[in-house]
């Protein structure tokens, strides 16, 4: 039964994330907003968003550098939203982070 609630909170969790970054694409009109719902690939989707080169789906999986380069797109992604850039630095604190990506997409 755990497995299957916990199941549940993860699809839930995945299907507000990929929707808010799907959103935050179609904002920012950037091409293959659809491209939100692969894992691994999105993370190329959250690179063309914040107009950075796409080889930076690199640099996300090397442990540590990860964090810098998240930090460095996510503050471009709020500014390509006309938020301020420390909206993208919180976006790594946990539960707060959960958070963000809503408000990136769903206010103007």
């Amino acid at each position: 039964m755990d497995n299957v609630f916990s199941f549940i909170i993860f699809i839930v969790f995945y299907v507000y994330l990929s929707y808010s970054l799907q959103v935050i694409a179609n904002k920012t009109n950037t091409e293959n907003s659809w491209l939100a719902w692969i894992p691994i690939v999105n993370l190329y989707l959250l690179c063309k968003i914040a107009d950075k080169p796409g080889w930076w789906i690199i640099l996300f999986l090397i442990p540590l550098v990860n964090i810098v380069i998240f930090i460095i797109v996510g503050m471009k992604i709020a500014e390509m939203r006309g938020k301020p850039s420390w909206v993208g630095i919180i976006w790594l604190i946990p539960v707060v982070g959960l958070i963000v990506p809503g408000y990136l997409a769903f206010t103007d």
